[in-house]
């Protein structure tokens, strides 16, 4: 029988990751693509560069430090191999691919596991499709000079910046030359270094640059890339969610960005696809990539967050504004939900087979009966609000995909199926400061669009229900310096005895219910009634004081998606 019940613990499972089984003995490769779908790429590529040229793209080079190591968006796309100093050589001639991989290093696999290596060429051919696997050893000069033959080959090679973890194209620009500009550093970026030593080795090929070809294949994305996007996407709104209900005055704005990573990484996503934002106040949210998110929140004032995952090397760009005490004020509830009106306008119209300015056309006929019933309180806020419509305010936004500011284009040609990008409609009162927006991410399908976030609240009063009405942050509280100080006590009882300590957190989640024989408390909002009971995979335990409990999950109706999850005490 079961006795007690305890709150224990945010468990946001809502997408459960599945893992795939694998032998330790085995190297790490991923499961999102087949090699099908790496070959279907191989195949554009070839068609691309023409049956006299090859195309050389360098993997990322080895993390120093312990940061976690991620491969280049670019190489990642063409192979899935996370291998560090990897190199993948595609031959129009021949339309065969060469993987290039590193051999084993024995000492690196006995501190971090296996990765797959040169010795792995059978089991590498068969996770990726190449035709043919060899050793970073023997891909000399000399061999290179043999395997391209006849000196008039164009070799292809990537020279923008290959992106890596919470990286964009932009902003690699940005910083590269910020480093030429330095009269004491100036160095070349390592693509730059790369194209002079293939212009040095082999001086009398043609150096071509393949990024304007890998660029518009990765503006189209497949169903298993689309796939990926809308579980980043969906983790991001998660993420939001519990923010919101976190969200009270005195709380501070790092503790927001813990609780939706917590989200984020409970449930399968490794890293962040960007840093966060989380500005509150005017002056925060007026720098619009505010990143420090140190100040308190403060009554009165608004809040901006934007925060997603890298969720399998894809992730999202969603955003959203509430306010700190749970209600909205005159003017704040006049600005946005203006930008509410016009995010609708556009969202209801984009399709494809048409470009983004005849939606933005559309868009301002249909806001015209928006500003006939809105009284605008201040002549400013209405001629920001027309400046909105008329330039659009930025609300076609960037591509997503593998990078938040992803490369490509969209906007210069009618839409097609496959497309994903953000909708982000800013509107700016500079006379105060105020910059107001929502941003979410769509695909472009054969009728119409999916937005990936349209659980996410967005209208004023169903984020006011939202916000302060608790969550994990106040389930599981920031240590107090006094507990703390405690914990550094030298004749602590129970300094020895892990198995007889009780955390803050375990105290807190007792409390937090009110009455031991509570069953469950709501952490995440909820989904519609009559989901079964889930249970927590592989029969995880919780250590609660110095018993352990079974971690019990499962949805009860309120009014956003969630879960509750509470721990019992066996028999």
């Amino acid at each position: 029988m079961m006795r007690r019940w305890y709150a224990v613990m945010l468990m946001a499972v809502l997408f459960p990751v599945s893992v795939l089984g694998r032998s330790q003995s085995q190297p790490y490769y991923q499961s999102h693509f087949p090699p099908e779908e790496f070959k279907a790429r191989w195949n554009k590529i070839f068609d691309k560069i023409g049956p006299q040229a090859i195309a050389i793209v360098q993997g990322a080079p080895q993390v120093g430090g312990f940061i976690y190591p991620r491969q280049t968006n670019e190489f990642y796309y063409l192979c899935g191999v996370e291998t560090p100093h990897s190199y993948i050589i595609l031959d129009g001639r021949a339309r065969r691919v060469t993987l290039v991989l590193p051999p084993r290093n024995p000492r690196l696999e006995s501190a971090e596991g296996r990765v797959l290596s040169a010795e792995d060429a059978e089991l590498a051919k068969r996770l990726t499709g190449a035709d043919e696997v060899l050793s970073t050893s023997a891909m000399t000069a000399e061999w290179m000079c043999q395997f391209l033959g006849r000196p008039a080959l164009v070799i292809y090679t990537p020279m923008a910046p290959a992106e890596g973890a919470a990286q964009s194209r932009g902003e690699l620009l940005a910083a590269q030359a910020s480093i030429a500009l330095d009269y004491w550093d100036g160095r070349p970026s390592r693509e730059a270094h790369f194209v002079g030593l293939l212009r040095t080795r082999f001086p009398r090929v043609e150096i071509r640059d393949l990024s304007p070809i890998l660029d518009e294949l990765r503006s189209v994305k497949s169903p298993r890339e689309i796939a990926l996007i809308r579980r980043a996407s969906q983790l991001a709104g998660l993420g939001l969610i519990e923010a919101m209900k976190a969200t009270r005055p005195g709380v501070y704005e790092y503790q927001l960005d813990a609780v939706a990573r917590y989200v984020f990484l409970v449930n399968g996503a490794r890293l962040e696809g960007y840093r966060s934002i989380v500005a509150s106040g005017t002056a925060n949210i007026w720098n619009i990539h505010y990143y420090r998110n140190l100040d308190q929140l403060k009554e009165g004032d608004l809040v901006l967050m934007d925060y997603a995952p890298d969720y399998g090397y894809y992730t999202s760009d969603v955003a959203r504004m509430w306010p700190v005490s749970g209600r909205f004020s005159p003017w704040q509830r006049e600005l946005l939900q203006f930008v509410l009106e016009y995010r609708k306008a556009i969202l209801a119209r984009i399709r494809p087979g048409v470009t983004v300015q005849t939606i933005m056309d559309e868009a301002k006929i249909a806001m015209e009966e928006v500003f006939r019933r809105t009284k605008f309180s201040k002549p400013i806020y209405e001629r920001a609000a027309r400046r909105l419509v008329e330039t659009g305010g930025g609300v076609f936004s960037h591509p997503v995909g593998m990078a938040v500011h992803d490369v490509g284009t969209y906007t210069r040609d009618v839409l097609k199926p496959g497309q994903v990008f953000s909708i982000d409609p800013q509107l700016r009162v500079p006379e105060e400061n105020l910059y107001l927006r929502y941003e979410d991410v769509v695909v472009v399908t054969e009728t119409g669009m999916e937005n990936f976030t349209d659980f996410l609240p967005s209208e004023l009063d169903d984020i006011e229900k939202l916000v302060g009405r608790g969550g994990l942050l106040q389930v599981v509280p920031p240590v107090s310096e006094d507990e703390l100080r405690r914990l550094s006590e030298p004749n602590r009882r129970t300094a020895n005895r892990a198995d007889e300590m009780v955390t803050p957190a375990d105290r807190t989640a007792r409390g937090a219910i009110g009455h031991r024989r509570s069953k469950h408390l709501s952490l995440l909002g909820s989904s519609p009634p009559r989901v079964p009971e889930v249970r927590s995979p592989g029969g995880a335990n919780l250590w609660m004081g110095s018993r352990r409990r079974s971690i019990y999950a499962r949805w009860v109706p309120c009014d956003f998606p969630c879960m509750v999850v509470g721990g019992c005490e066996p028999d």
